[in-house]
């Protein structure tokens, strides 16, 4: 049952550090990401979002170590107890597996705990990514949609600007049919009005 136990006490282990370590590269991603941001506003909110992580990290980290030191520190003071009573070796074997069984059952169940507590912090640390992936997706179609008004833009104002050119050129040619318009007209009356002239 004990070697049982610590195989248990060994993989709960094994994945604590496993899921340490990709908190540990999940914040770094979203530290890189933030860092990268080009609006201040979301580069602080991002970076704040991390601290956070990072506070939570550390608290993992150091529930996990207490866990640890109370589990050792109770396993020594059993050692020492058996040590110190001496009496009848077979009820205090009996004992000792009794307590020793608990012990490590305590342990797993807090390392299991601390595990579900890394998980958690994966998962979150997952869900910021996807949503950090998402506002950079949006922001990039954001992007891409202004590049291409600002291209309709400028083709509407040469459009514009053409048209402008050819109204003034419309008018000076109205002006000059009228000017040439009215310059016969006065020279007709005056042929008929005045034909000697």
């Amino acid at each position: 049952m004990a070697a049982l136990q610590d195989v248990h006490v060994r993989i709960c282990n094994q994945e604590i550090v496993k899921f340490d370590l990709e908190v540990k590269a999940l914040i770094q991603d979203l530290e890189q990401s933030a860092k990268e941001q080009d609006k201040e506003s979301e580069k602080q909110l991002l970076l704040q979002e991390v601290e956070n992580h990072k506070k939570q990290l550390l608290s993992n980290q150091t529930s996990w170590r207490k866990a640890n030191l109370t589990c050792k520190i109770a396993i020594d003071n059993l050692e020492k107890a058996e040590l110190l009573q001496g009496g009848d070796l077979l009820r205090q074997r009996k004992t000792t597996k009794e307590s020793l069984a608990q012990t490590s059952s305590a342990i797993t169940e807090s390392l299991m705990g601390i595990s579900r507590m890394m998980a958690q912090q994966v998962q979150q640390s997952e869900e910021a990514m996807q949503s950090l992936v998402t506002s950079s997706r949006t922001i990039l179609d954001a992007n891409e949609e202004f590049k291409s008004m600002s291209g309709t833009i400028q083709l509407g104002r040469k459009l514009i600007t053409k048209y402008n050119r050819r109204e003034l050129t419309d008018k000076l040619l109205i002006f000059l049919a009228l000017a040439l318009f009215l310059a016969t007209v006065l020279y007709i009356v005056k042929k008929r009005l005045f034909p000697f002239l």
